[in-house]
């Protein structure tokens, strides 16, 4: 919520008083969410040595899952501000010549809609597996319905969230790729024959793939000097 306040002024001033900006932001986005659908792929084909599973230390202490917590949501708060960008900038060019006090209510409803809804959706399912304790601990027969159905959301919710992972990281490729399609000309008169949402996927995750590598490499030129 705190994102959309910062966010939205600015937007308002800027088409106002300088909508080339406009554009300029949203392509600055699409190359950051290109680059994270980009690192999301790059990490599953070749996952980190300390991501892998045999090599996970499950005795951690309190202390450092709250490092990785907050780390963790400081991640995802950063990415909420650029998808809140993107959101608010695809809002506003719909709405553009509109009189401002429509402009305003229309970019406010839409911001206050994808708050609200995504993180309610995602309040409910980080919640999904604690629910399902609730239910297994409801009453004291074995096998009963709740119990069936409270192991079935404890065990669910691991490929709920890899399926969340698999489809955020395809939204992130294809957001992105009509982000470059609609707003560069080179990209919007290439593969025009291509369906639109292979083209973006294309475009997305080319850019990301050349995001990456020069990242990649200044992390491993500043590991080493370090």
């Amino acid at each position: 919520a705190l994102n959309k306040l910062l966010i939205l002024p600015v937007a308002f001033l800027l088409s106002a008083f300088v909508p080339l900006a406009i554009t300029v932001i949203l392509v600055l986005g699409g190359l950051y969410l290109a680059y994270e659908g980009a690192e999301k792929i790059h990490a599953y084909i070749l996952p980190h040595p300390a991501e892998k599973e045999e090599d996970l230390d499950f005795e951690i202490t309190e202390e450092e899952i709250l490092v990785l917590e907050k780390k963790k949501i400081k991640s995802a708060i950063t990415t909420d501000f650029i998808l809140s960008v993107e959101i608010v900038i695809i809002a506003m060019s719909t709405v553009v010549g509109k009189p401002l006090f429509n402009q305003v209510a229309v970019v406010s409803l839409i911001a206050l809609i994808a708050t609200v809804g995504v993180y309610g959706i995602v309040a409910l399912v980080v919640r999904m597996d604690e629910f399902g304790f609730k239910l297994i601990a409801l009453n004291d027969r074995e096998d009963s319905f709740s119990d069936k159905v409270g192991w079935m959301l404890v065990n669910a919710l691991p490929h709920f969230v890899r399926g969340i992972g698999f489809i955020g990281t395809l939204a992130l490729l294809l957001v992105s790729g009509g982000i470059f399609s609609h707003n560069i000309p080179f990209f919007h008169h290439l593969l025009p024959t291509w369906p639109d949402i292979v083209k973006e996927f294309i475009f997305g995750l080319a850019v990301g793939v050349v995001v990456l590598i020069p990242i990649m490499i200044f992390q491993k030129v500043r590991k080493k000097s370090r």
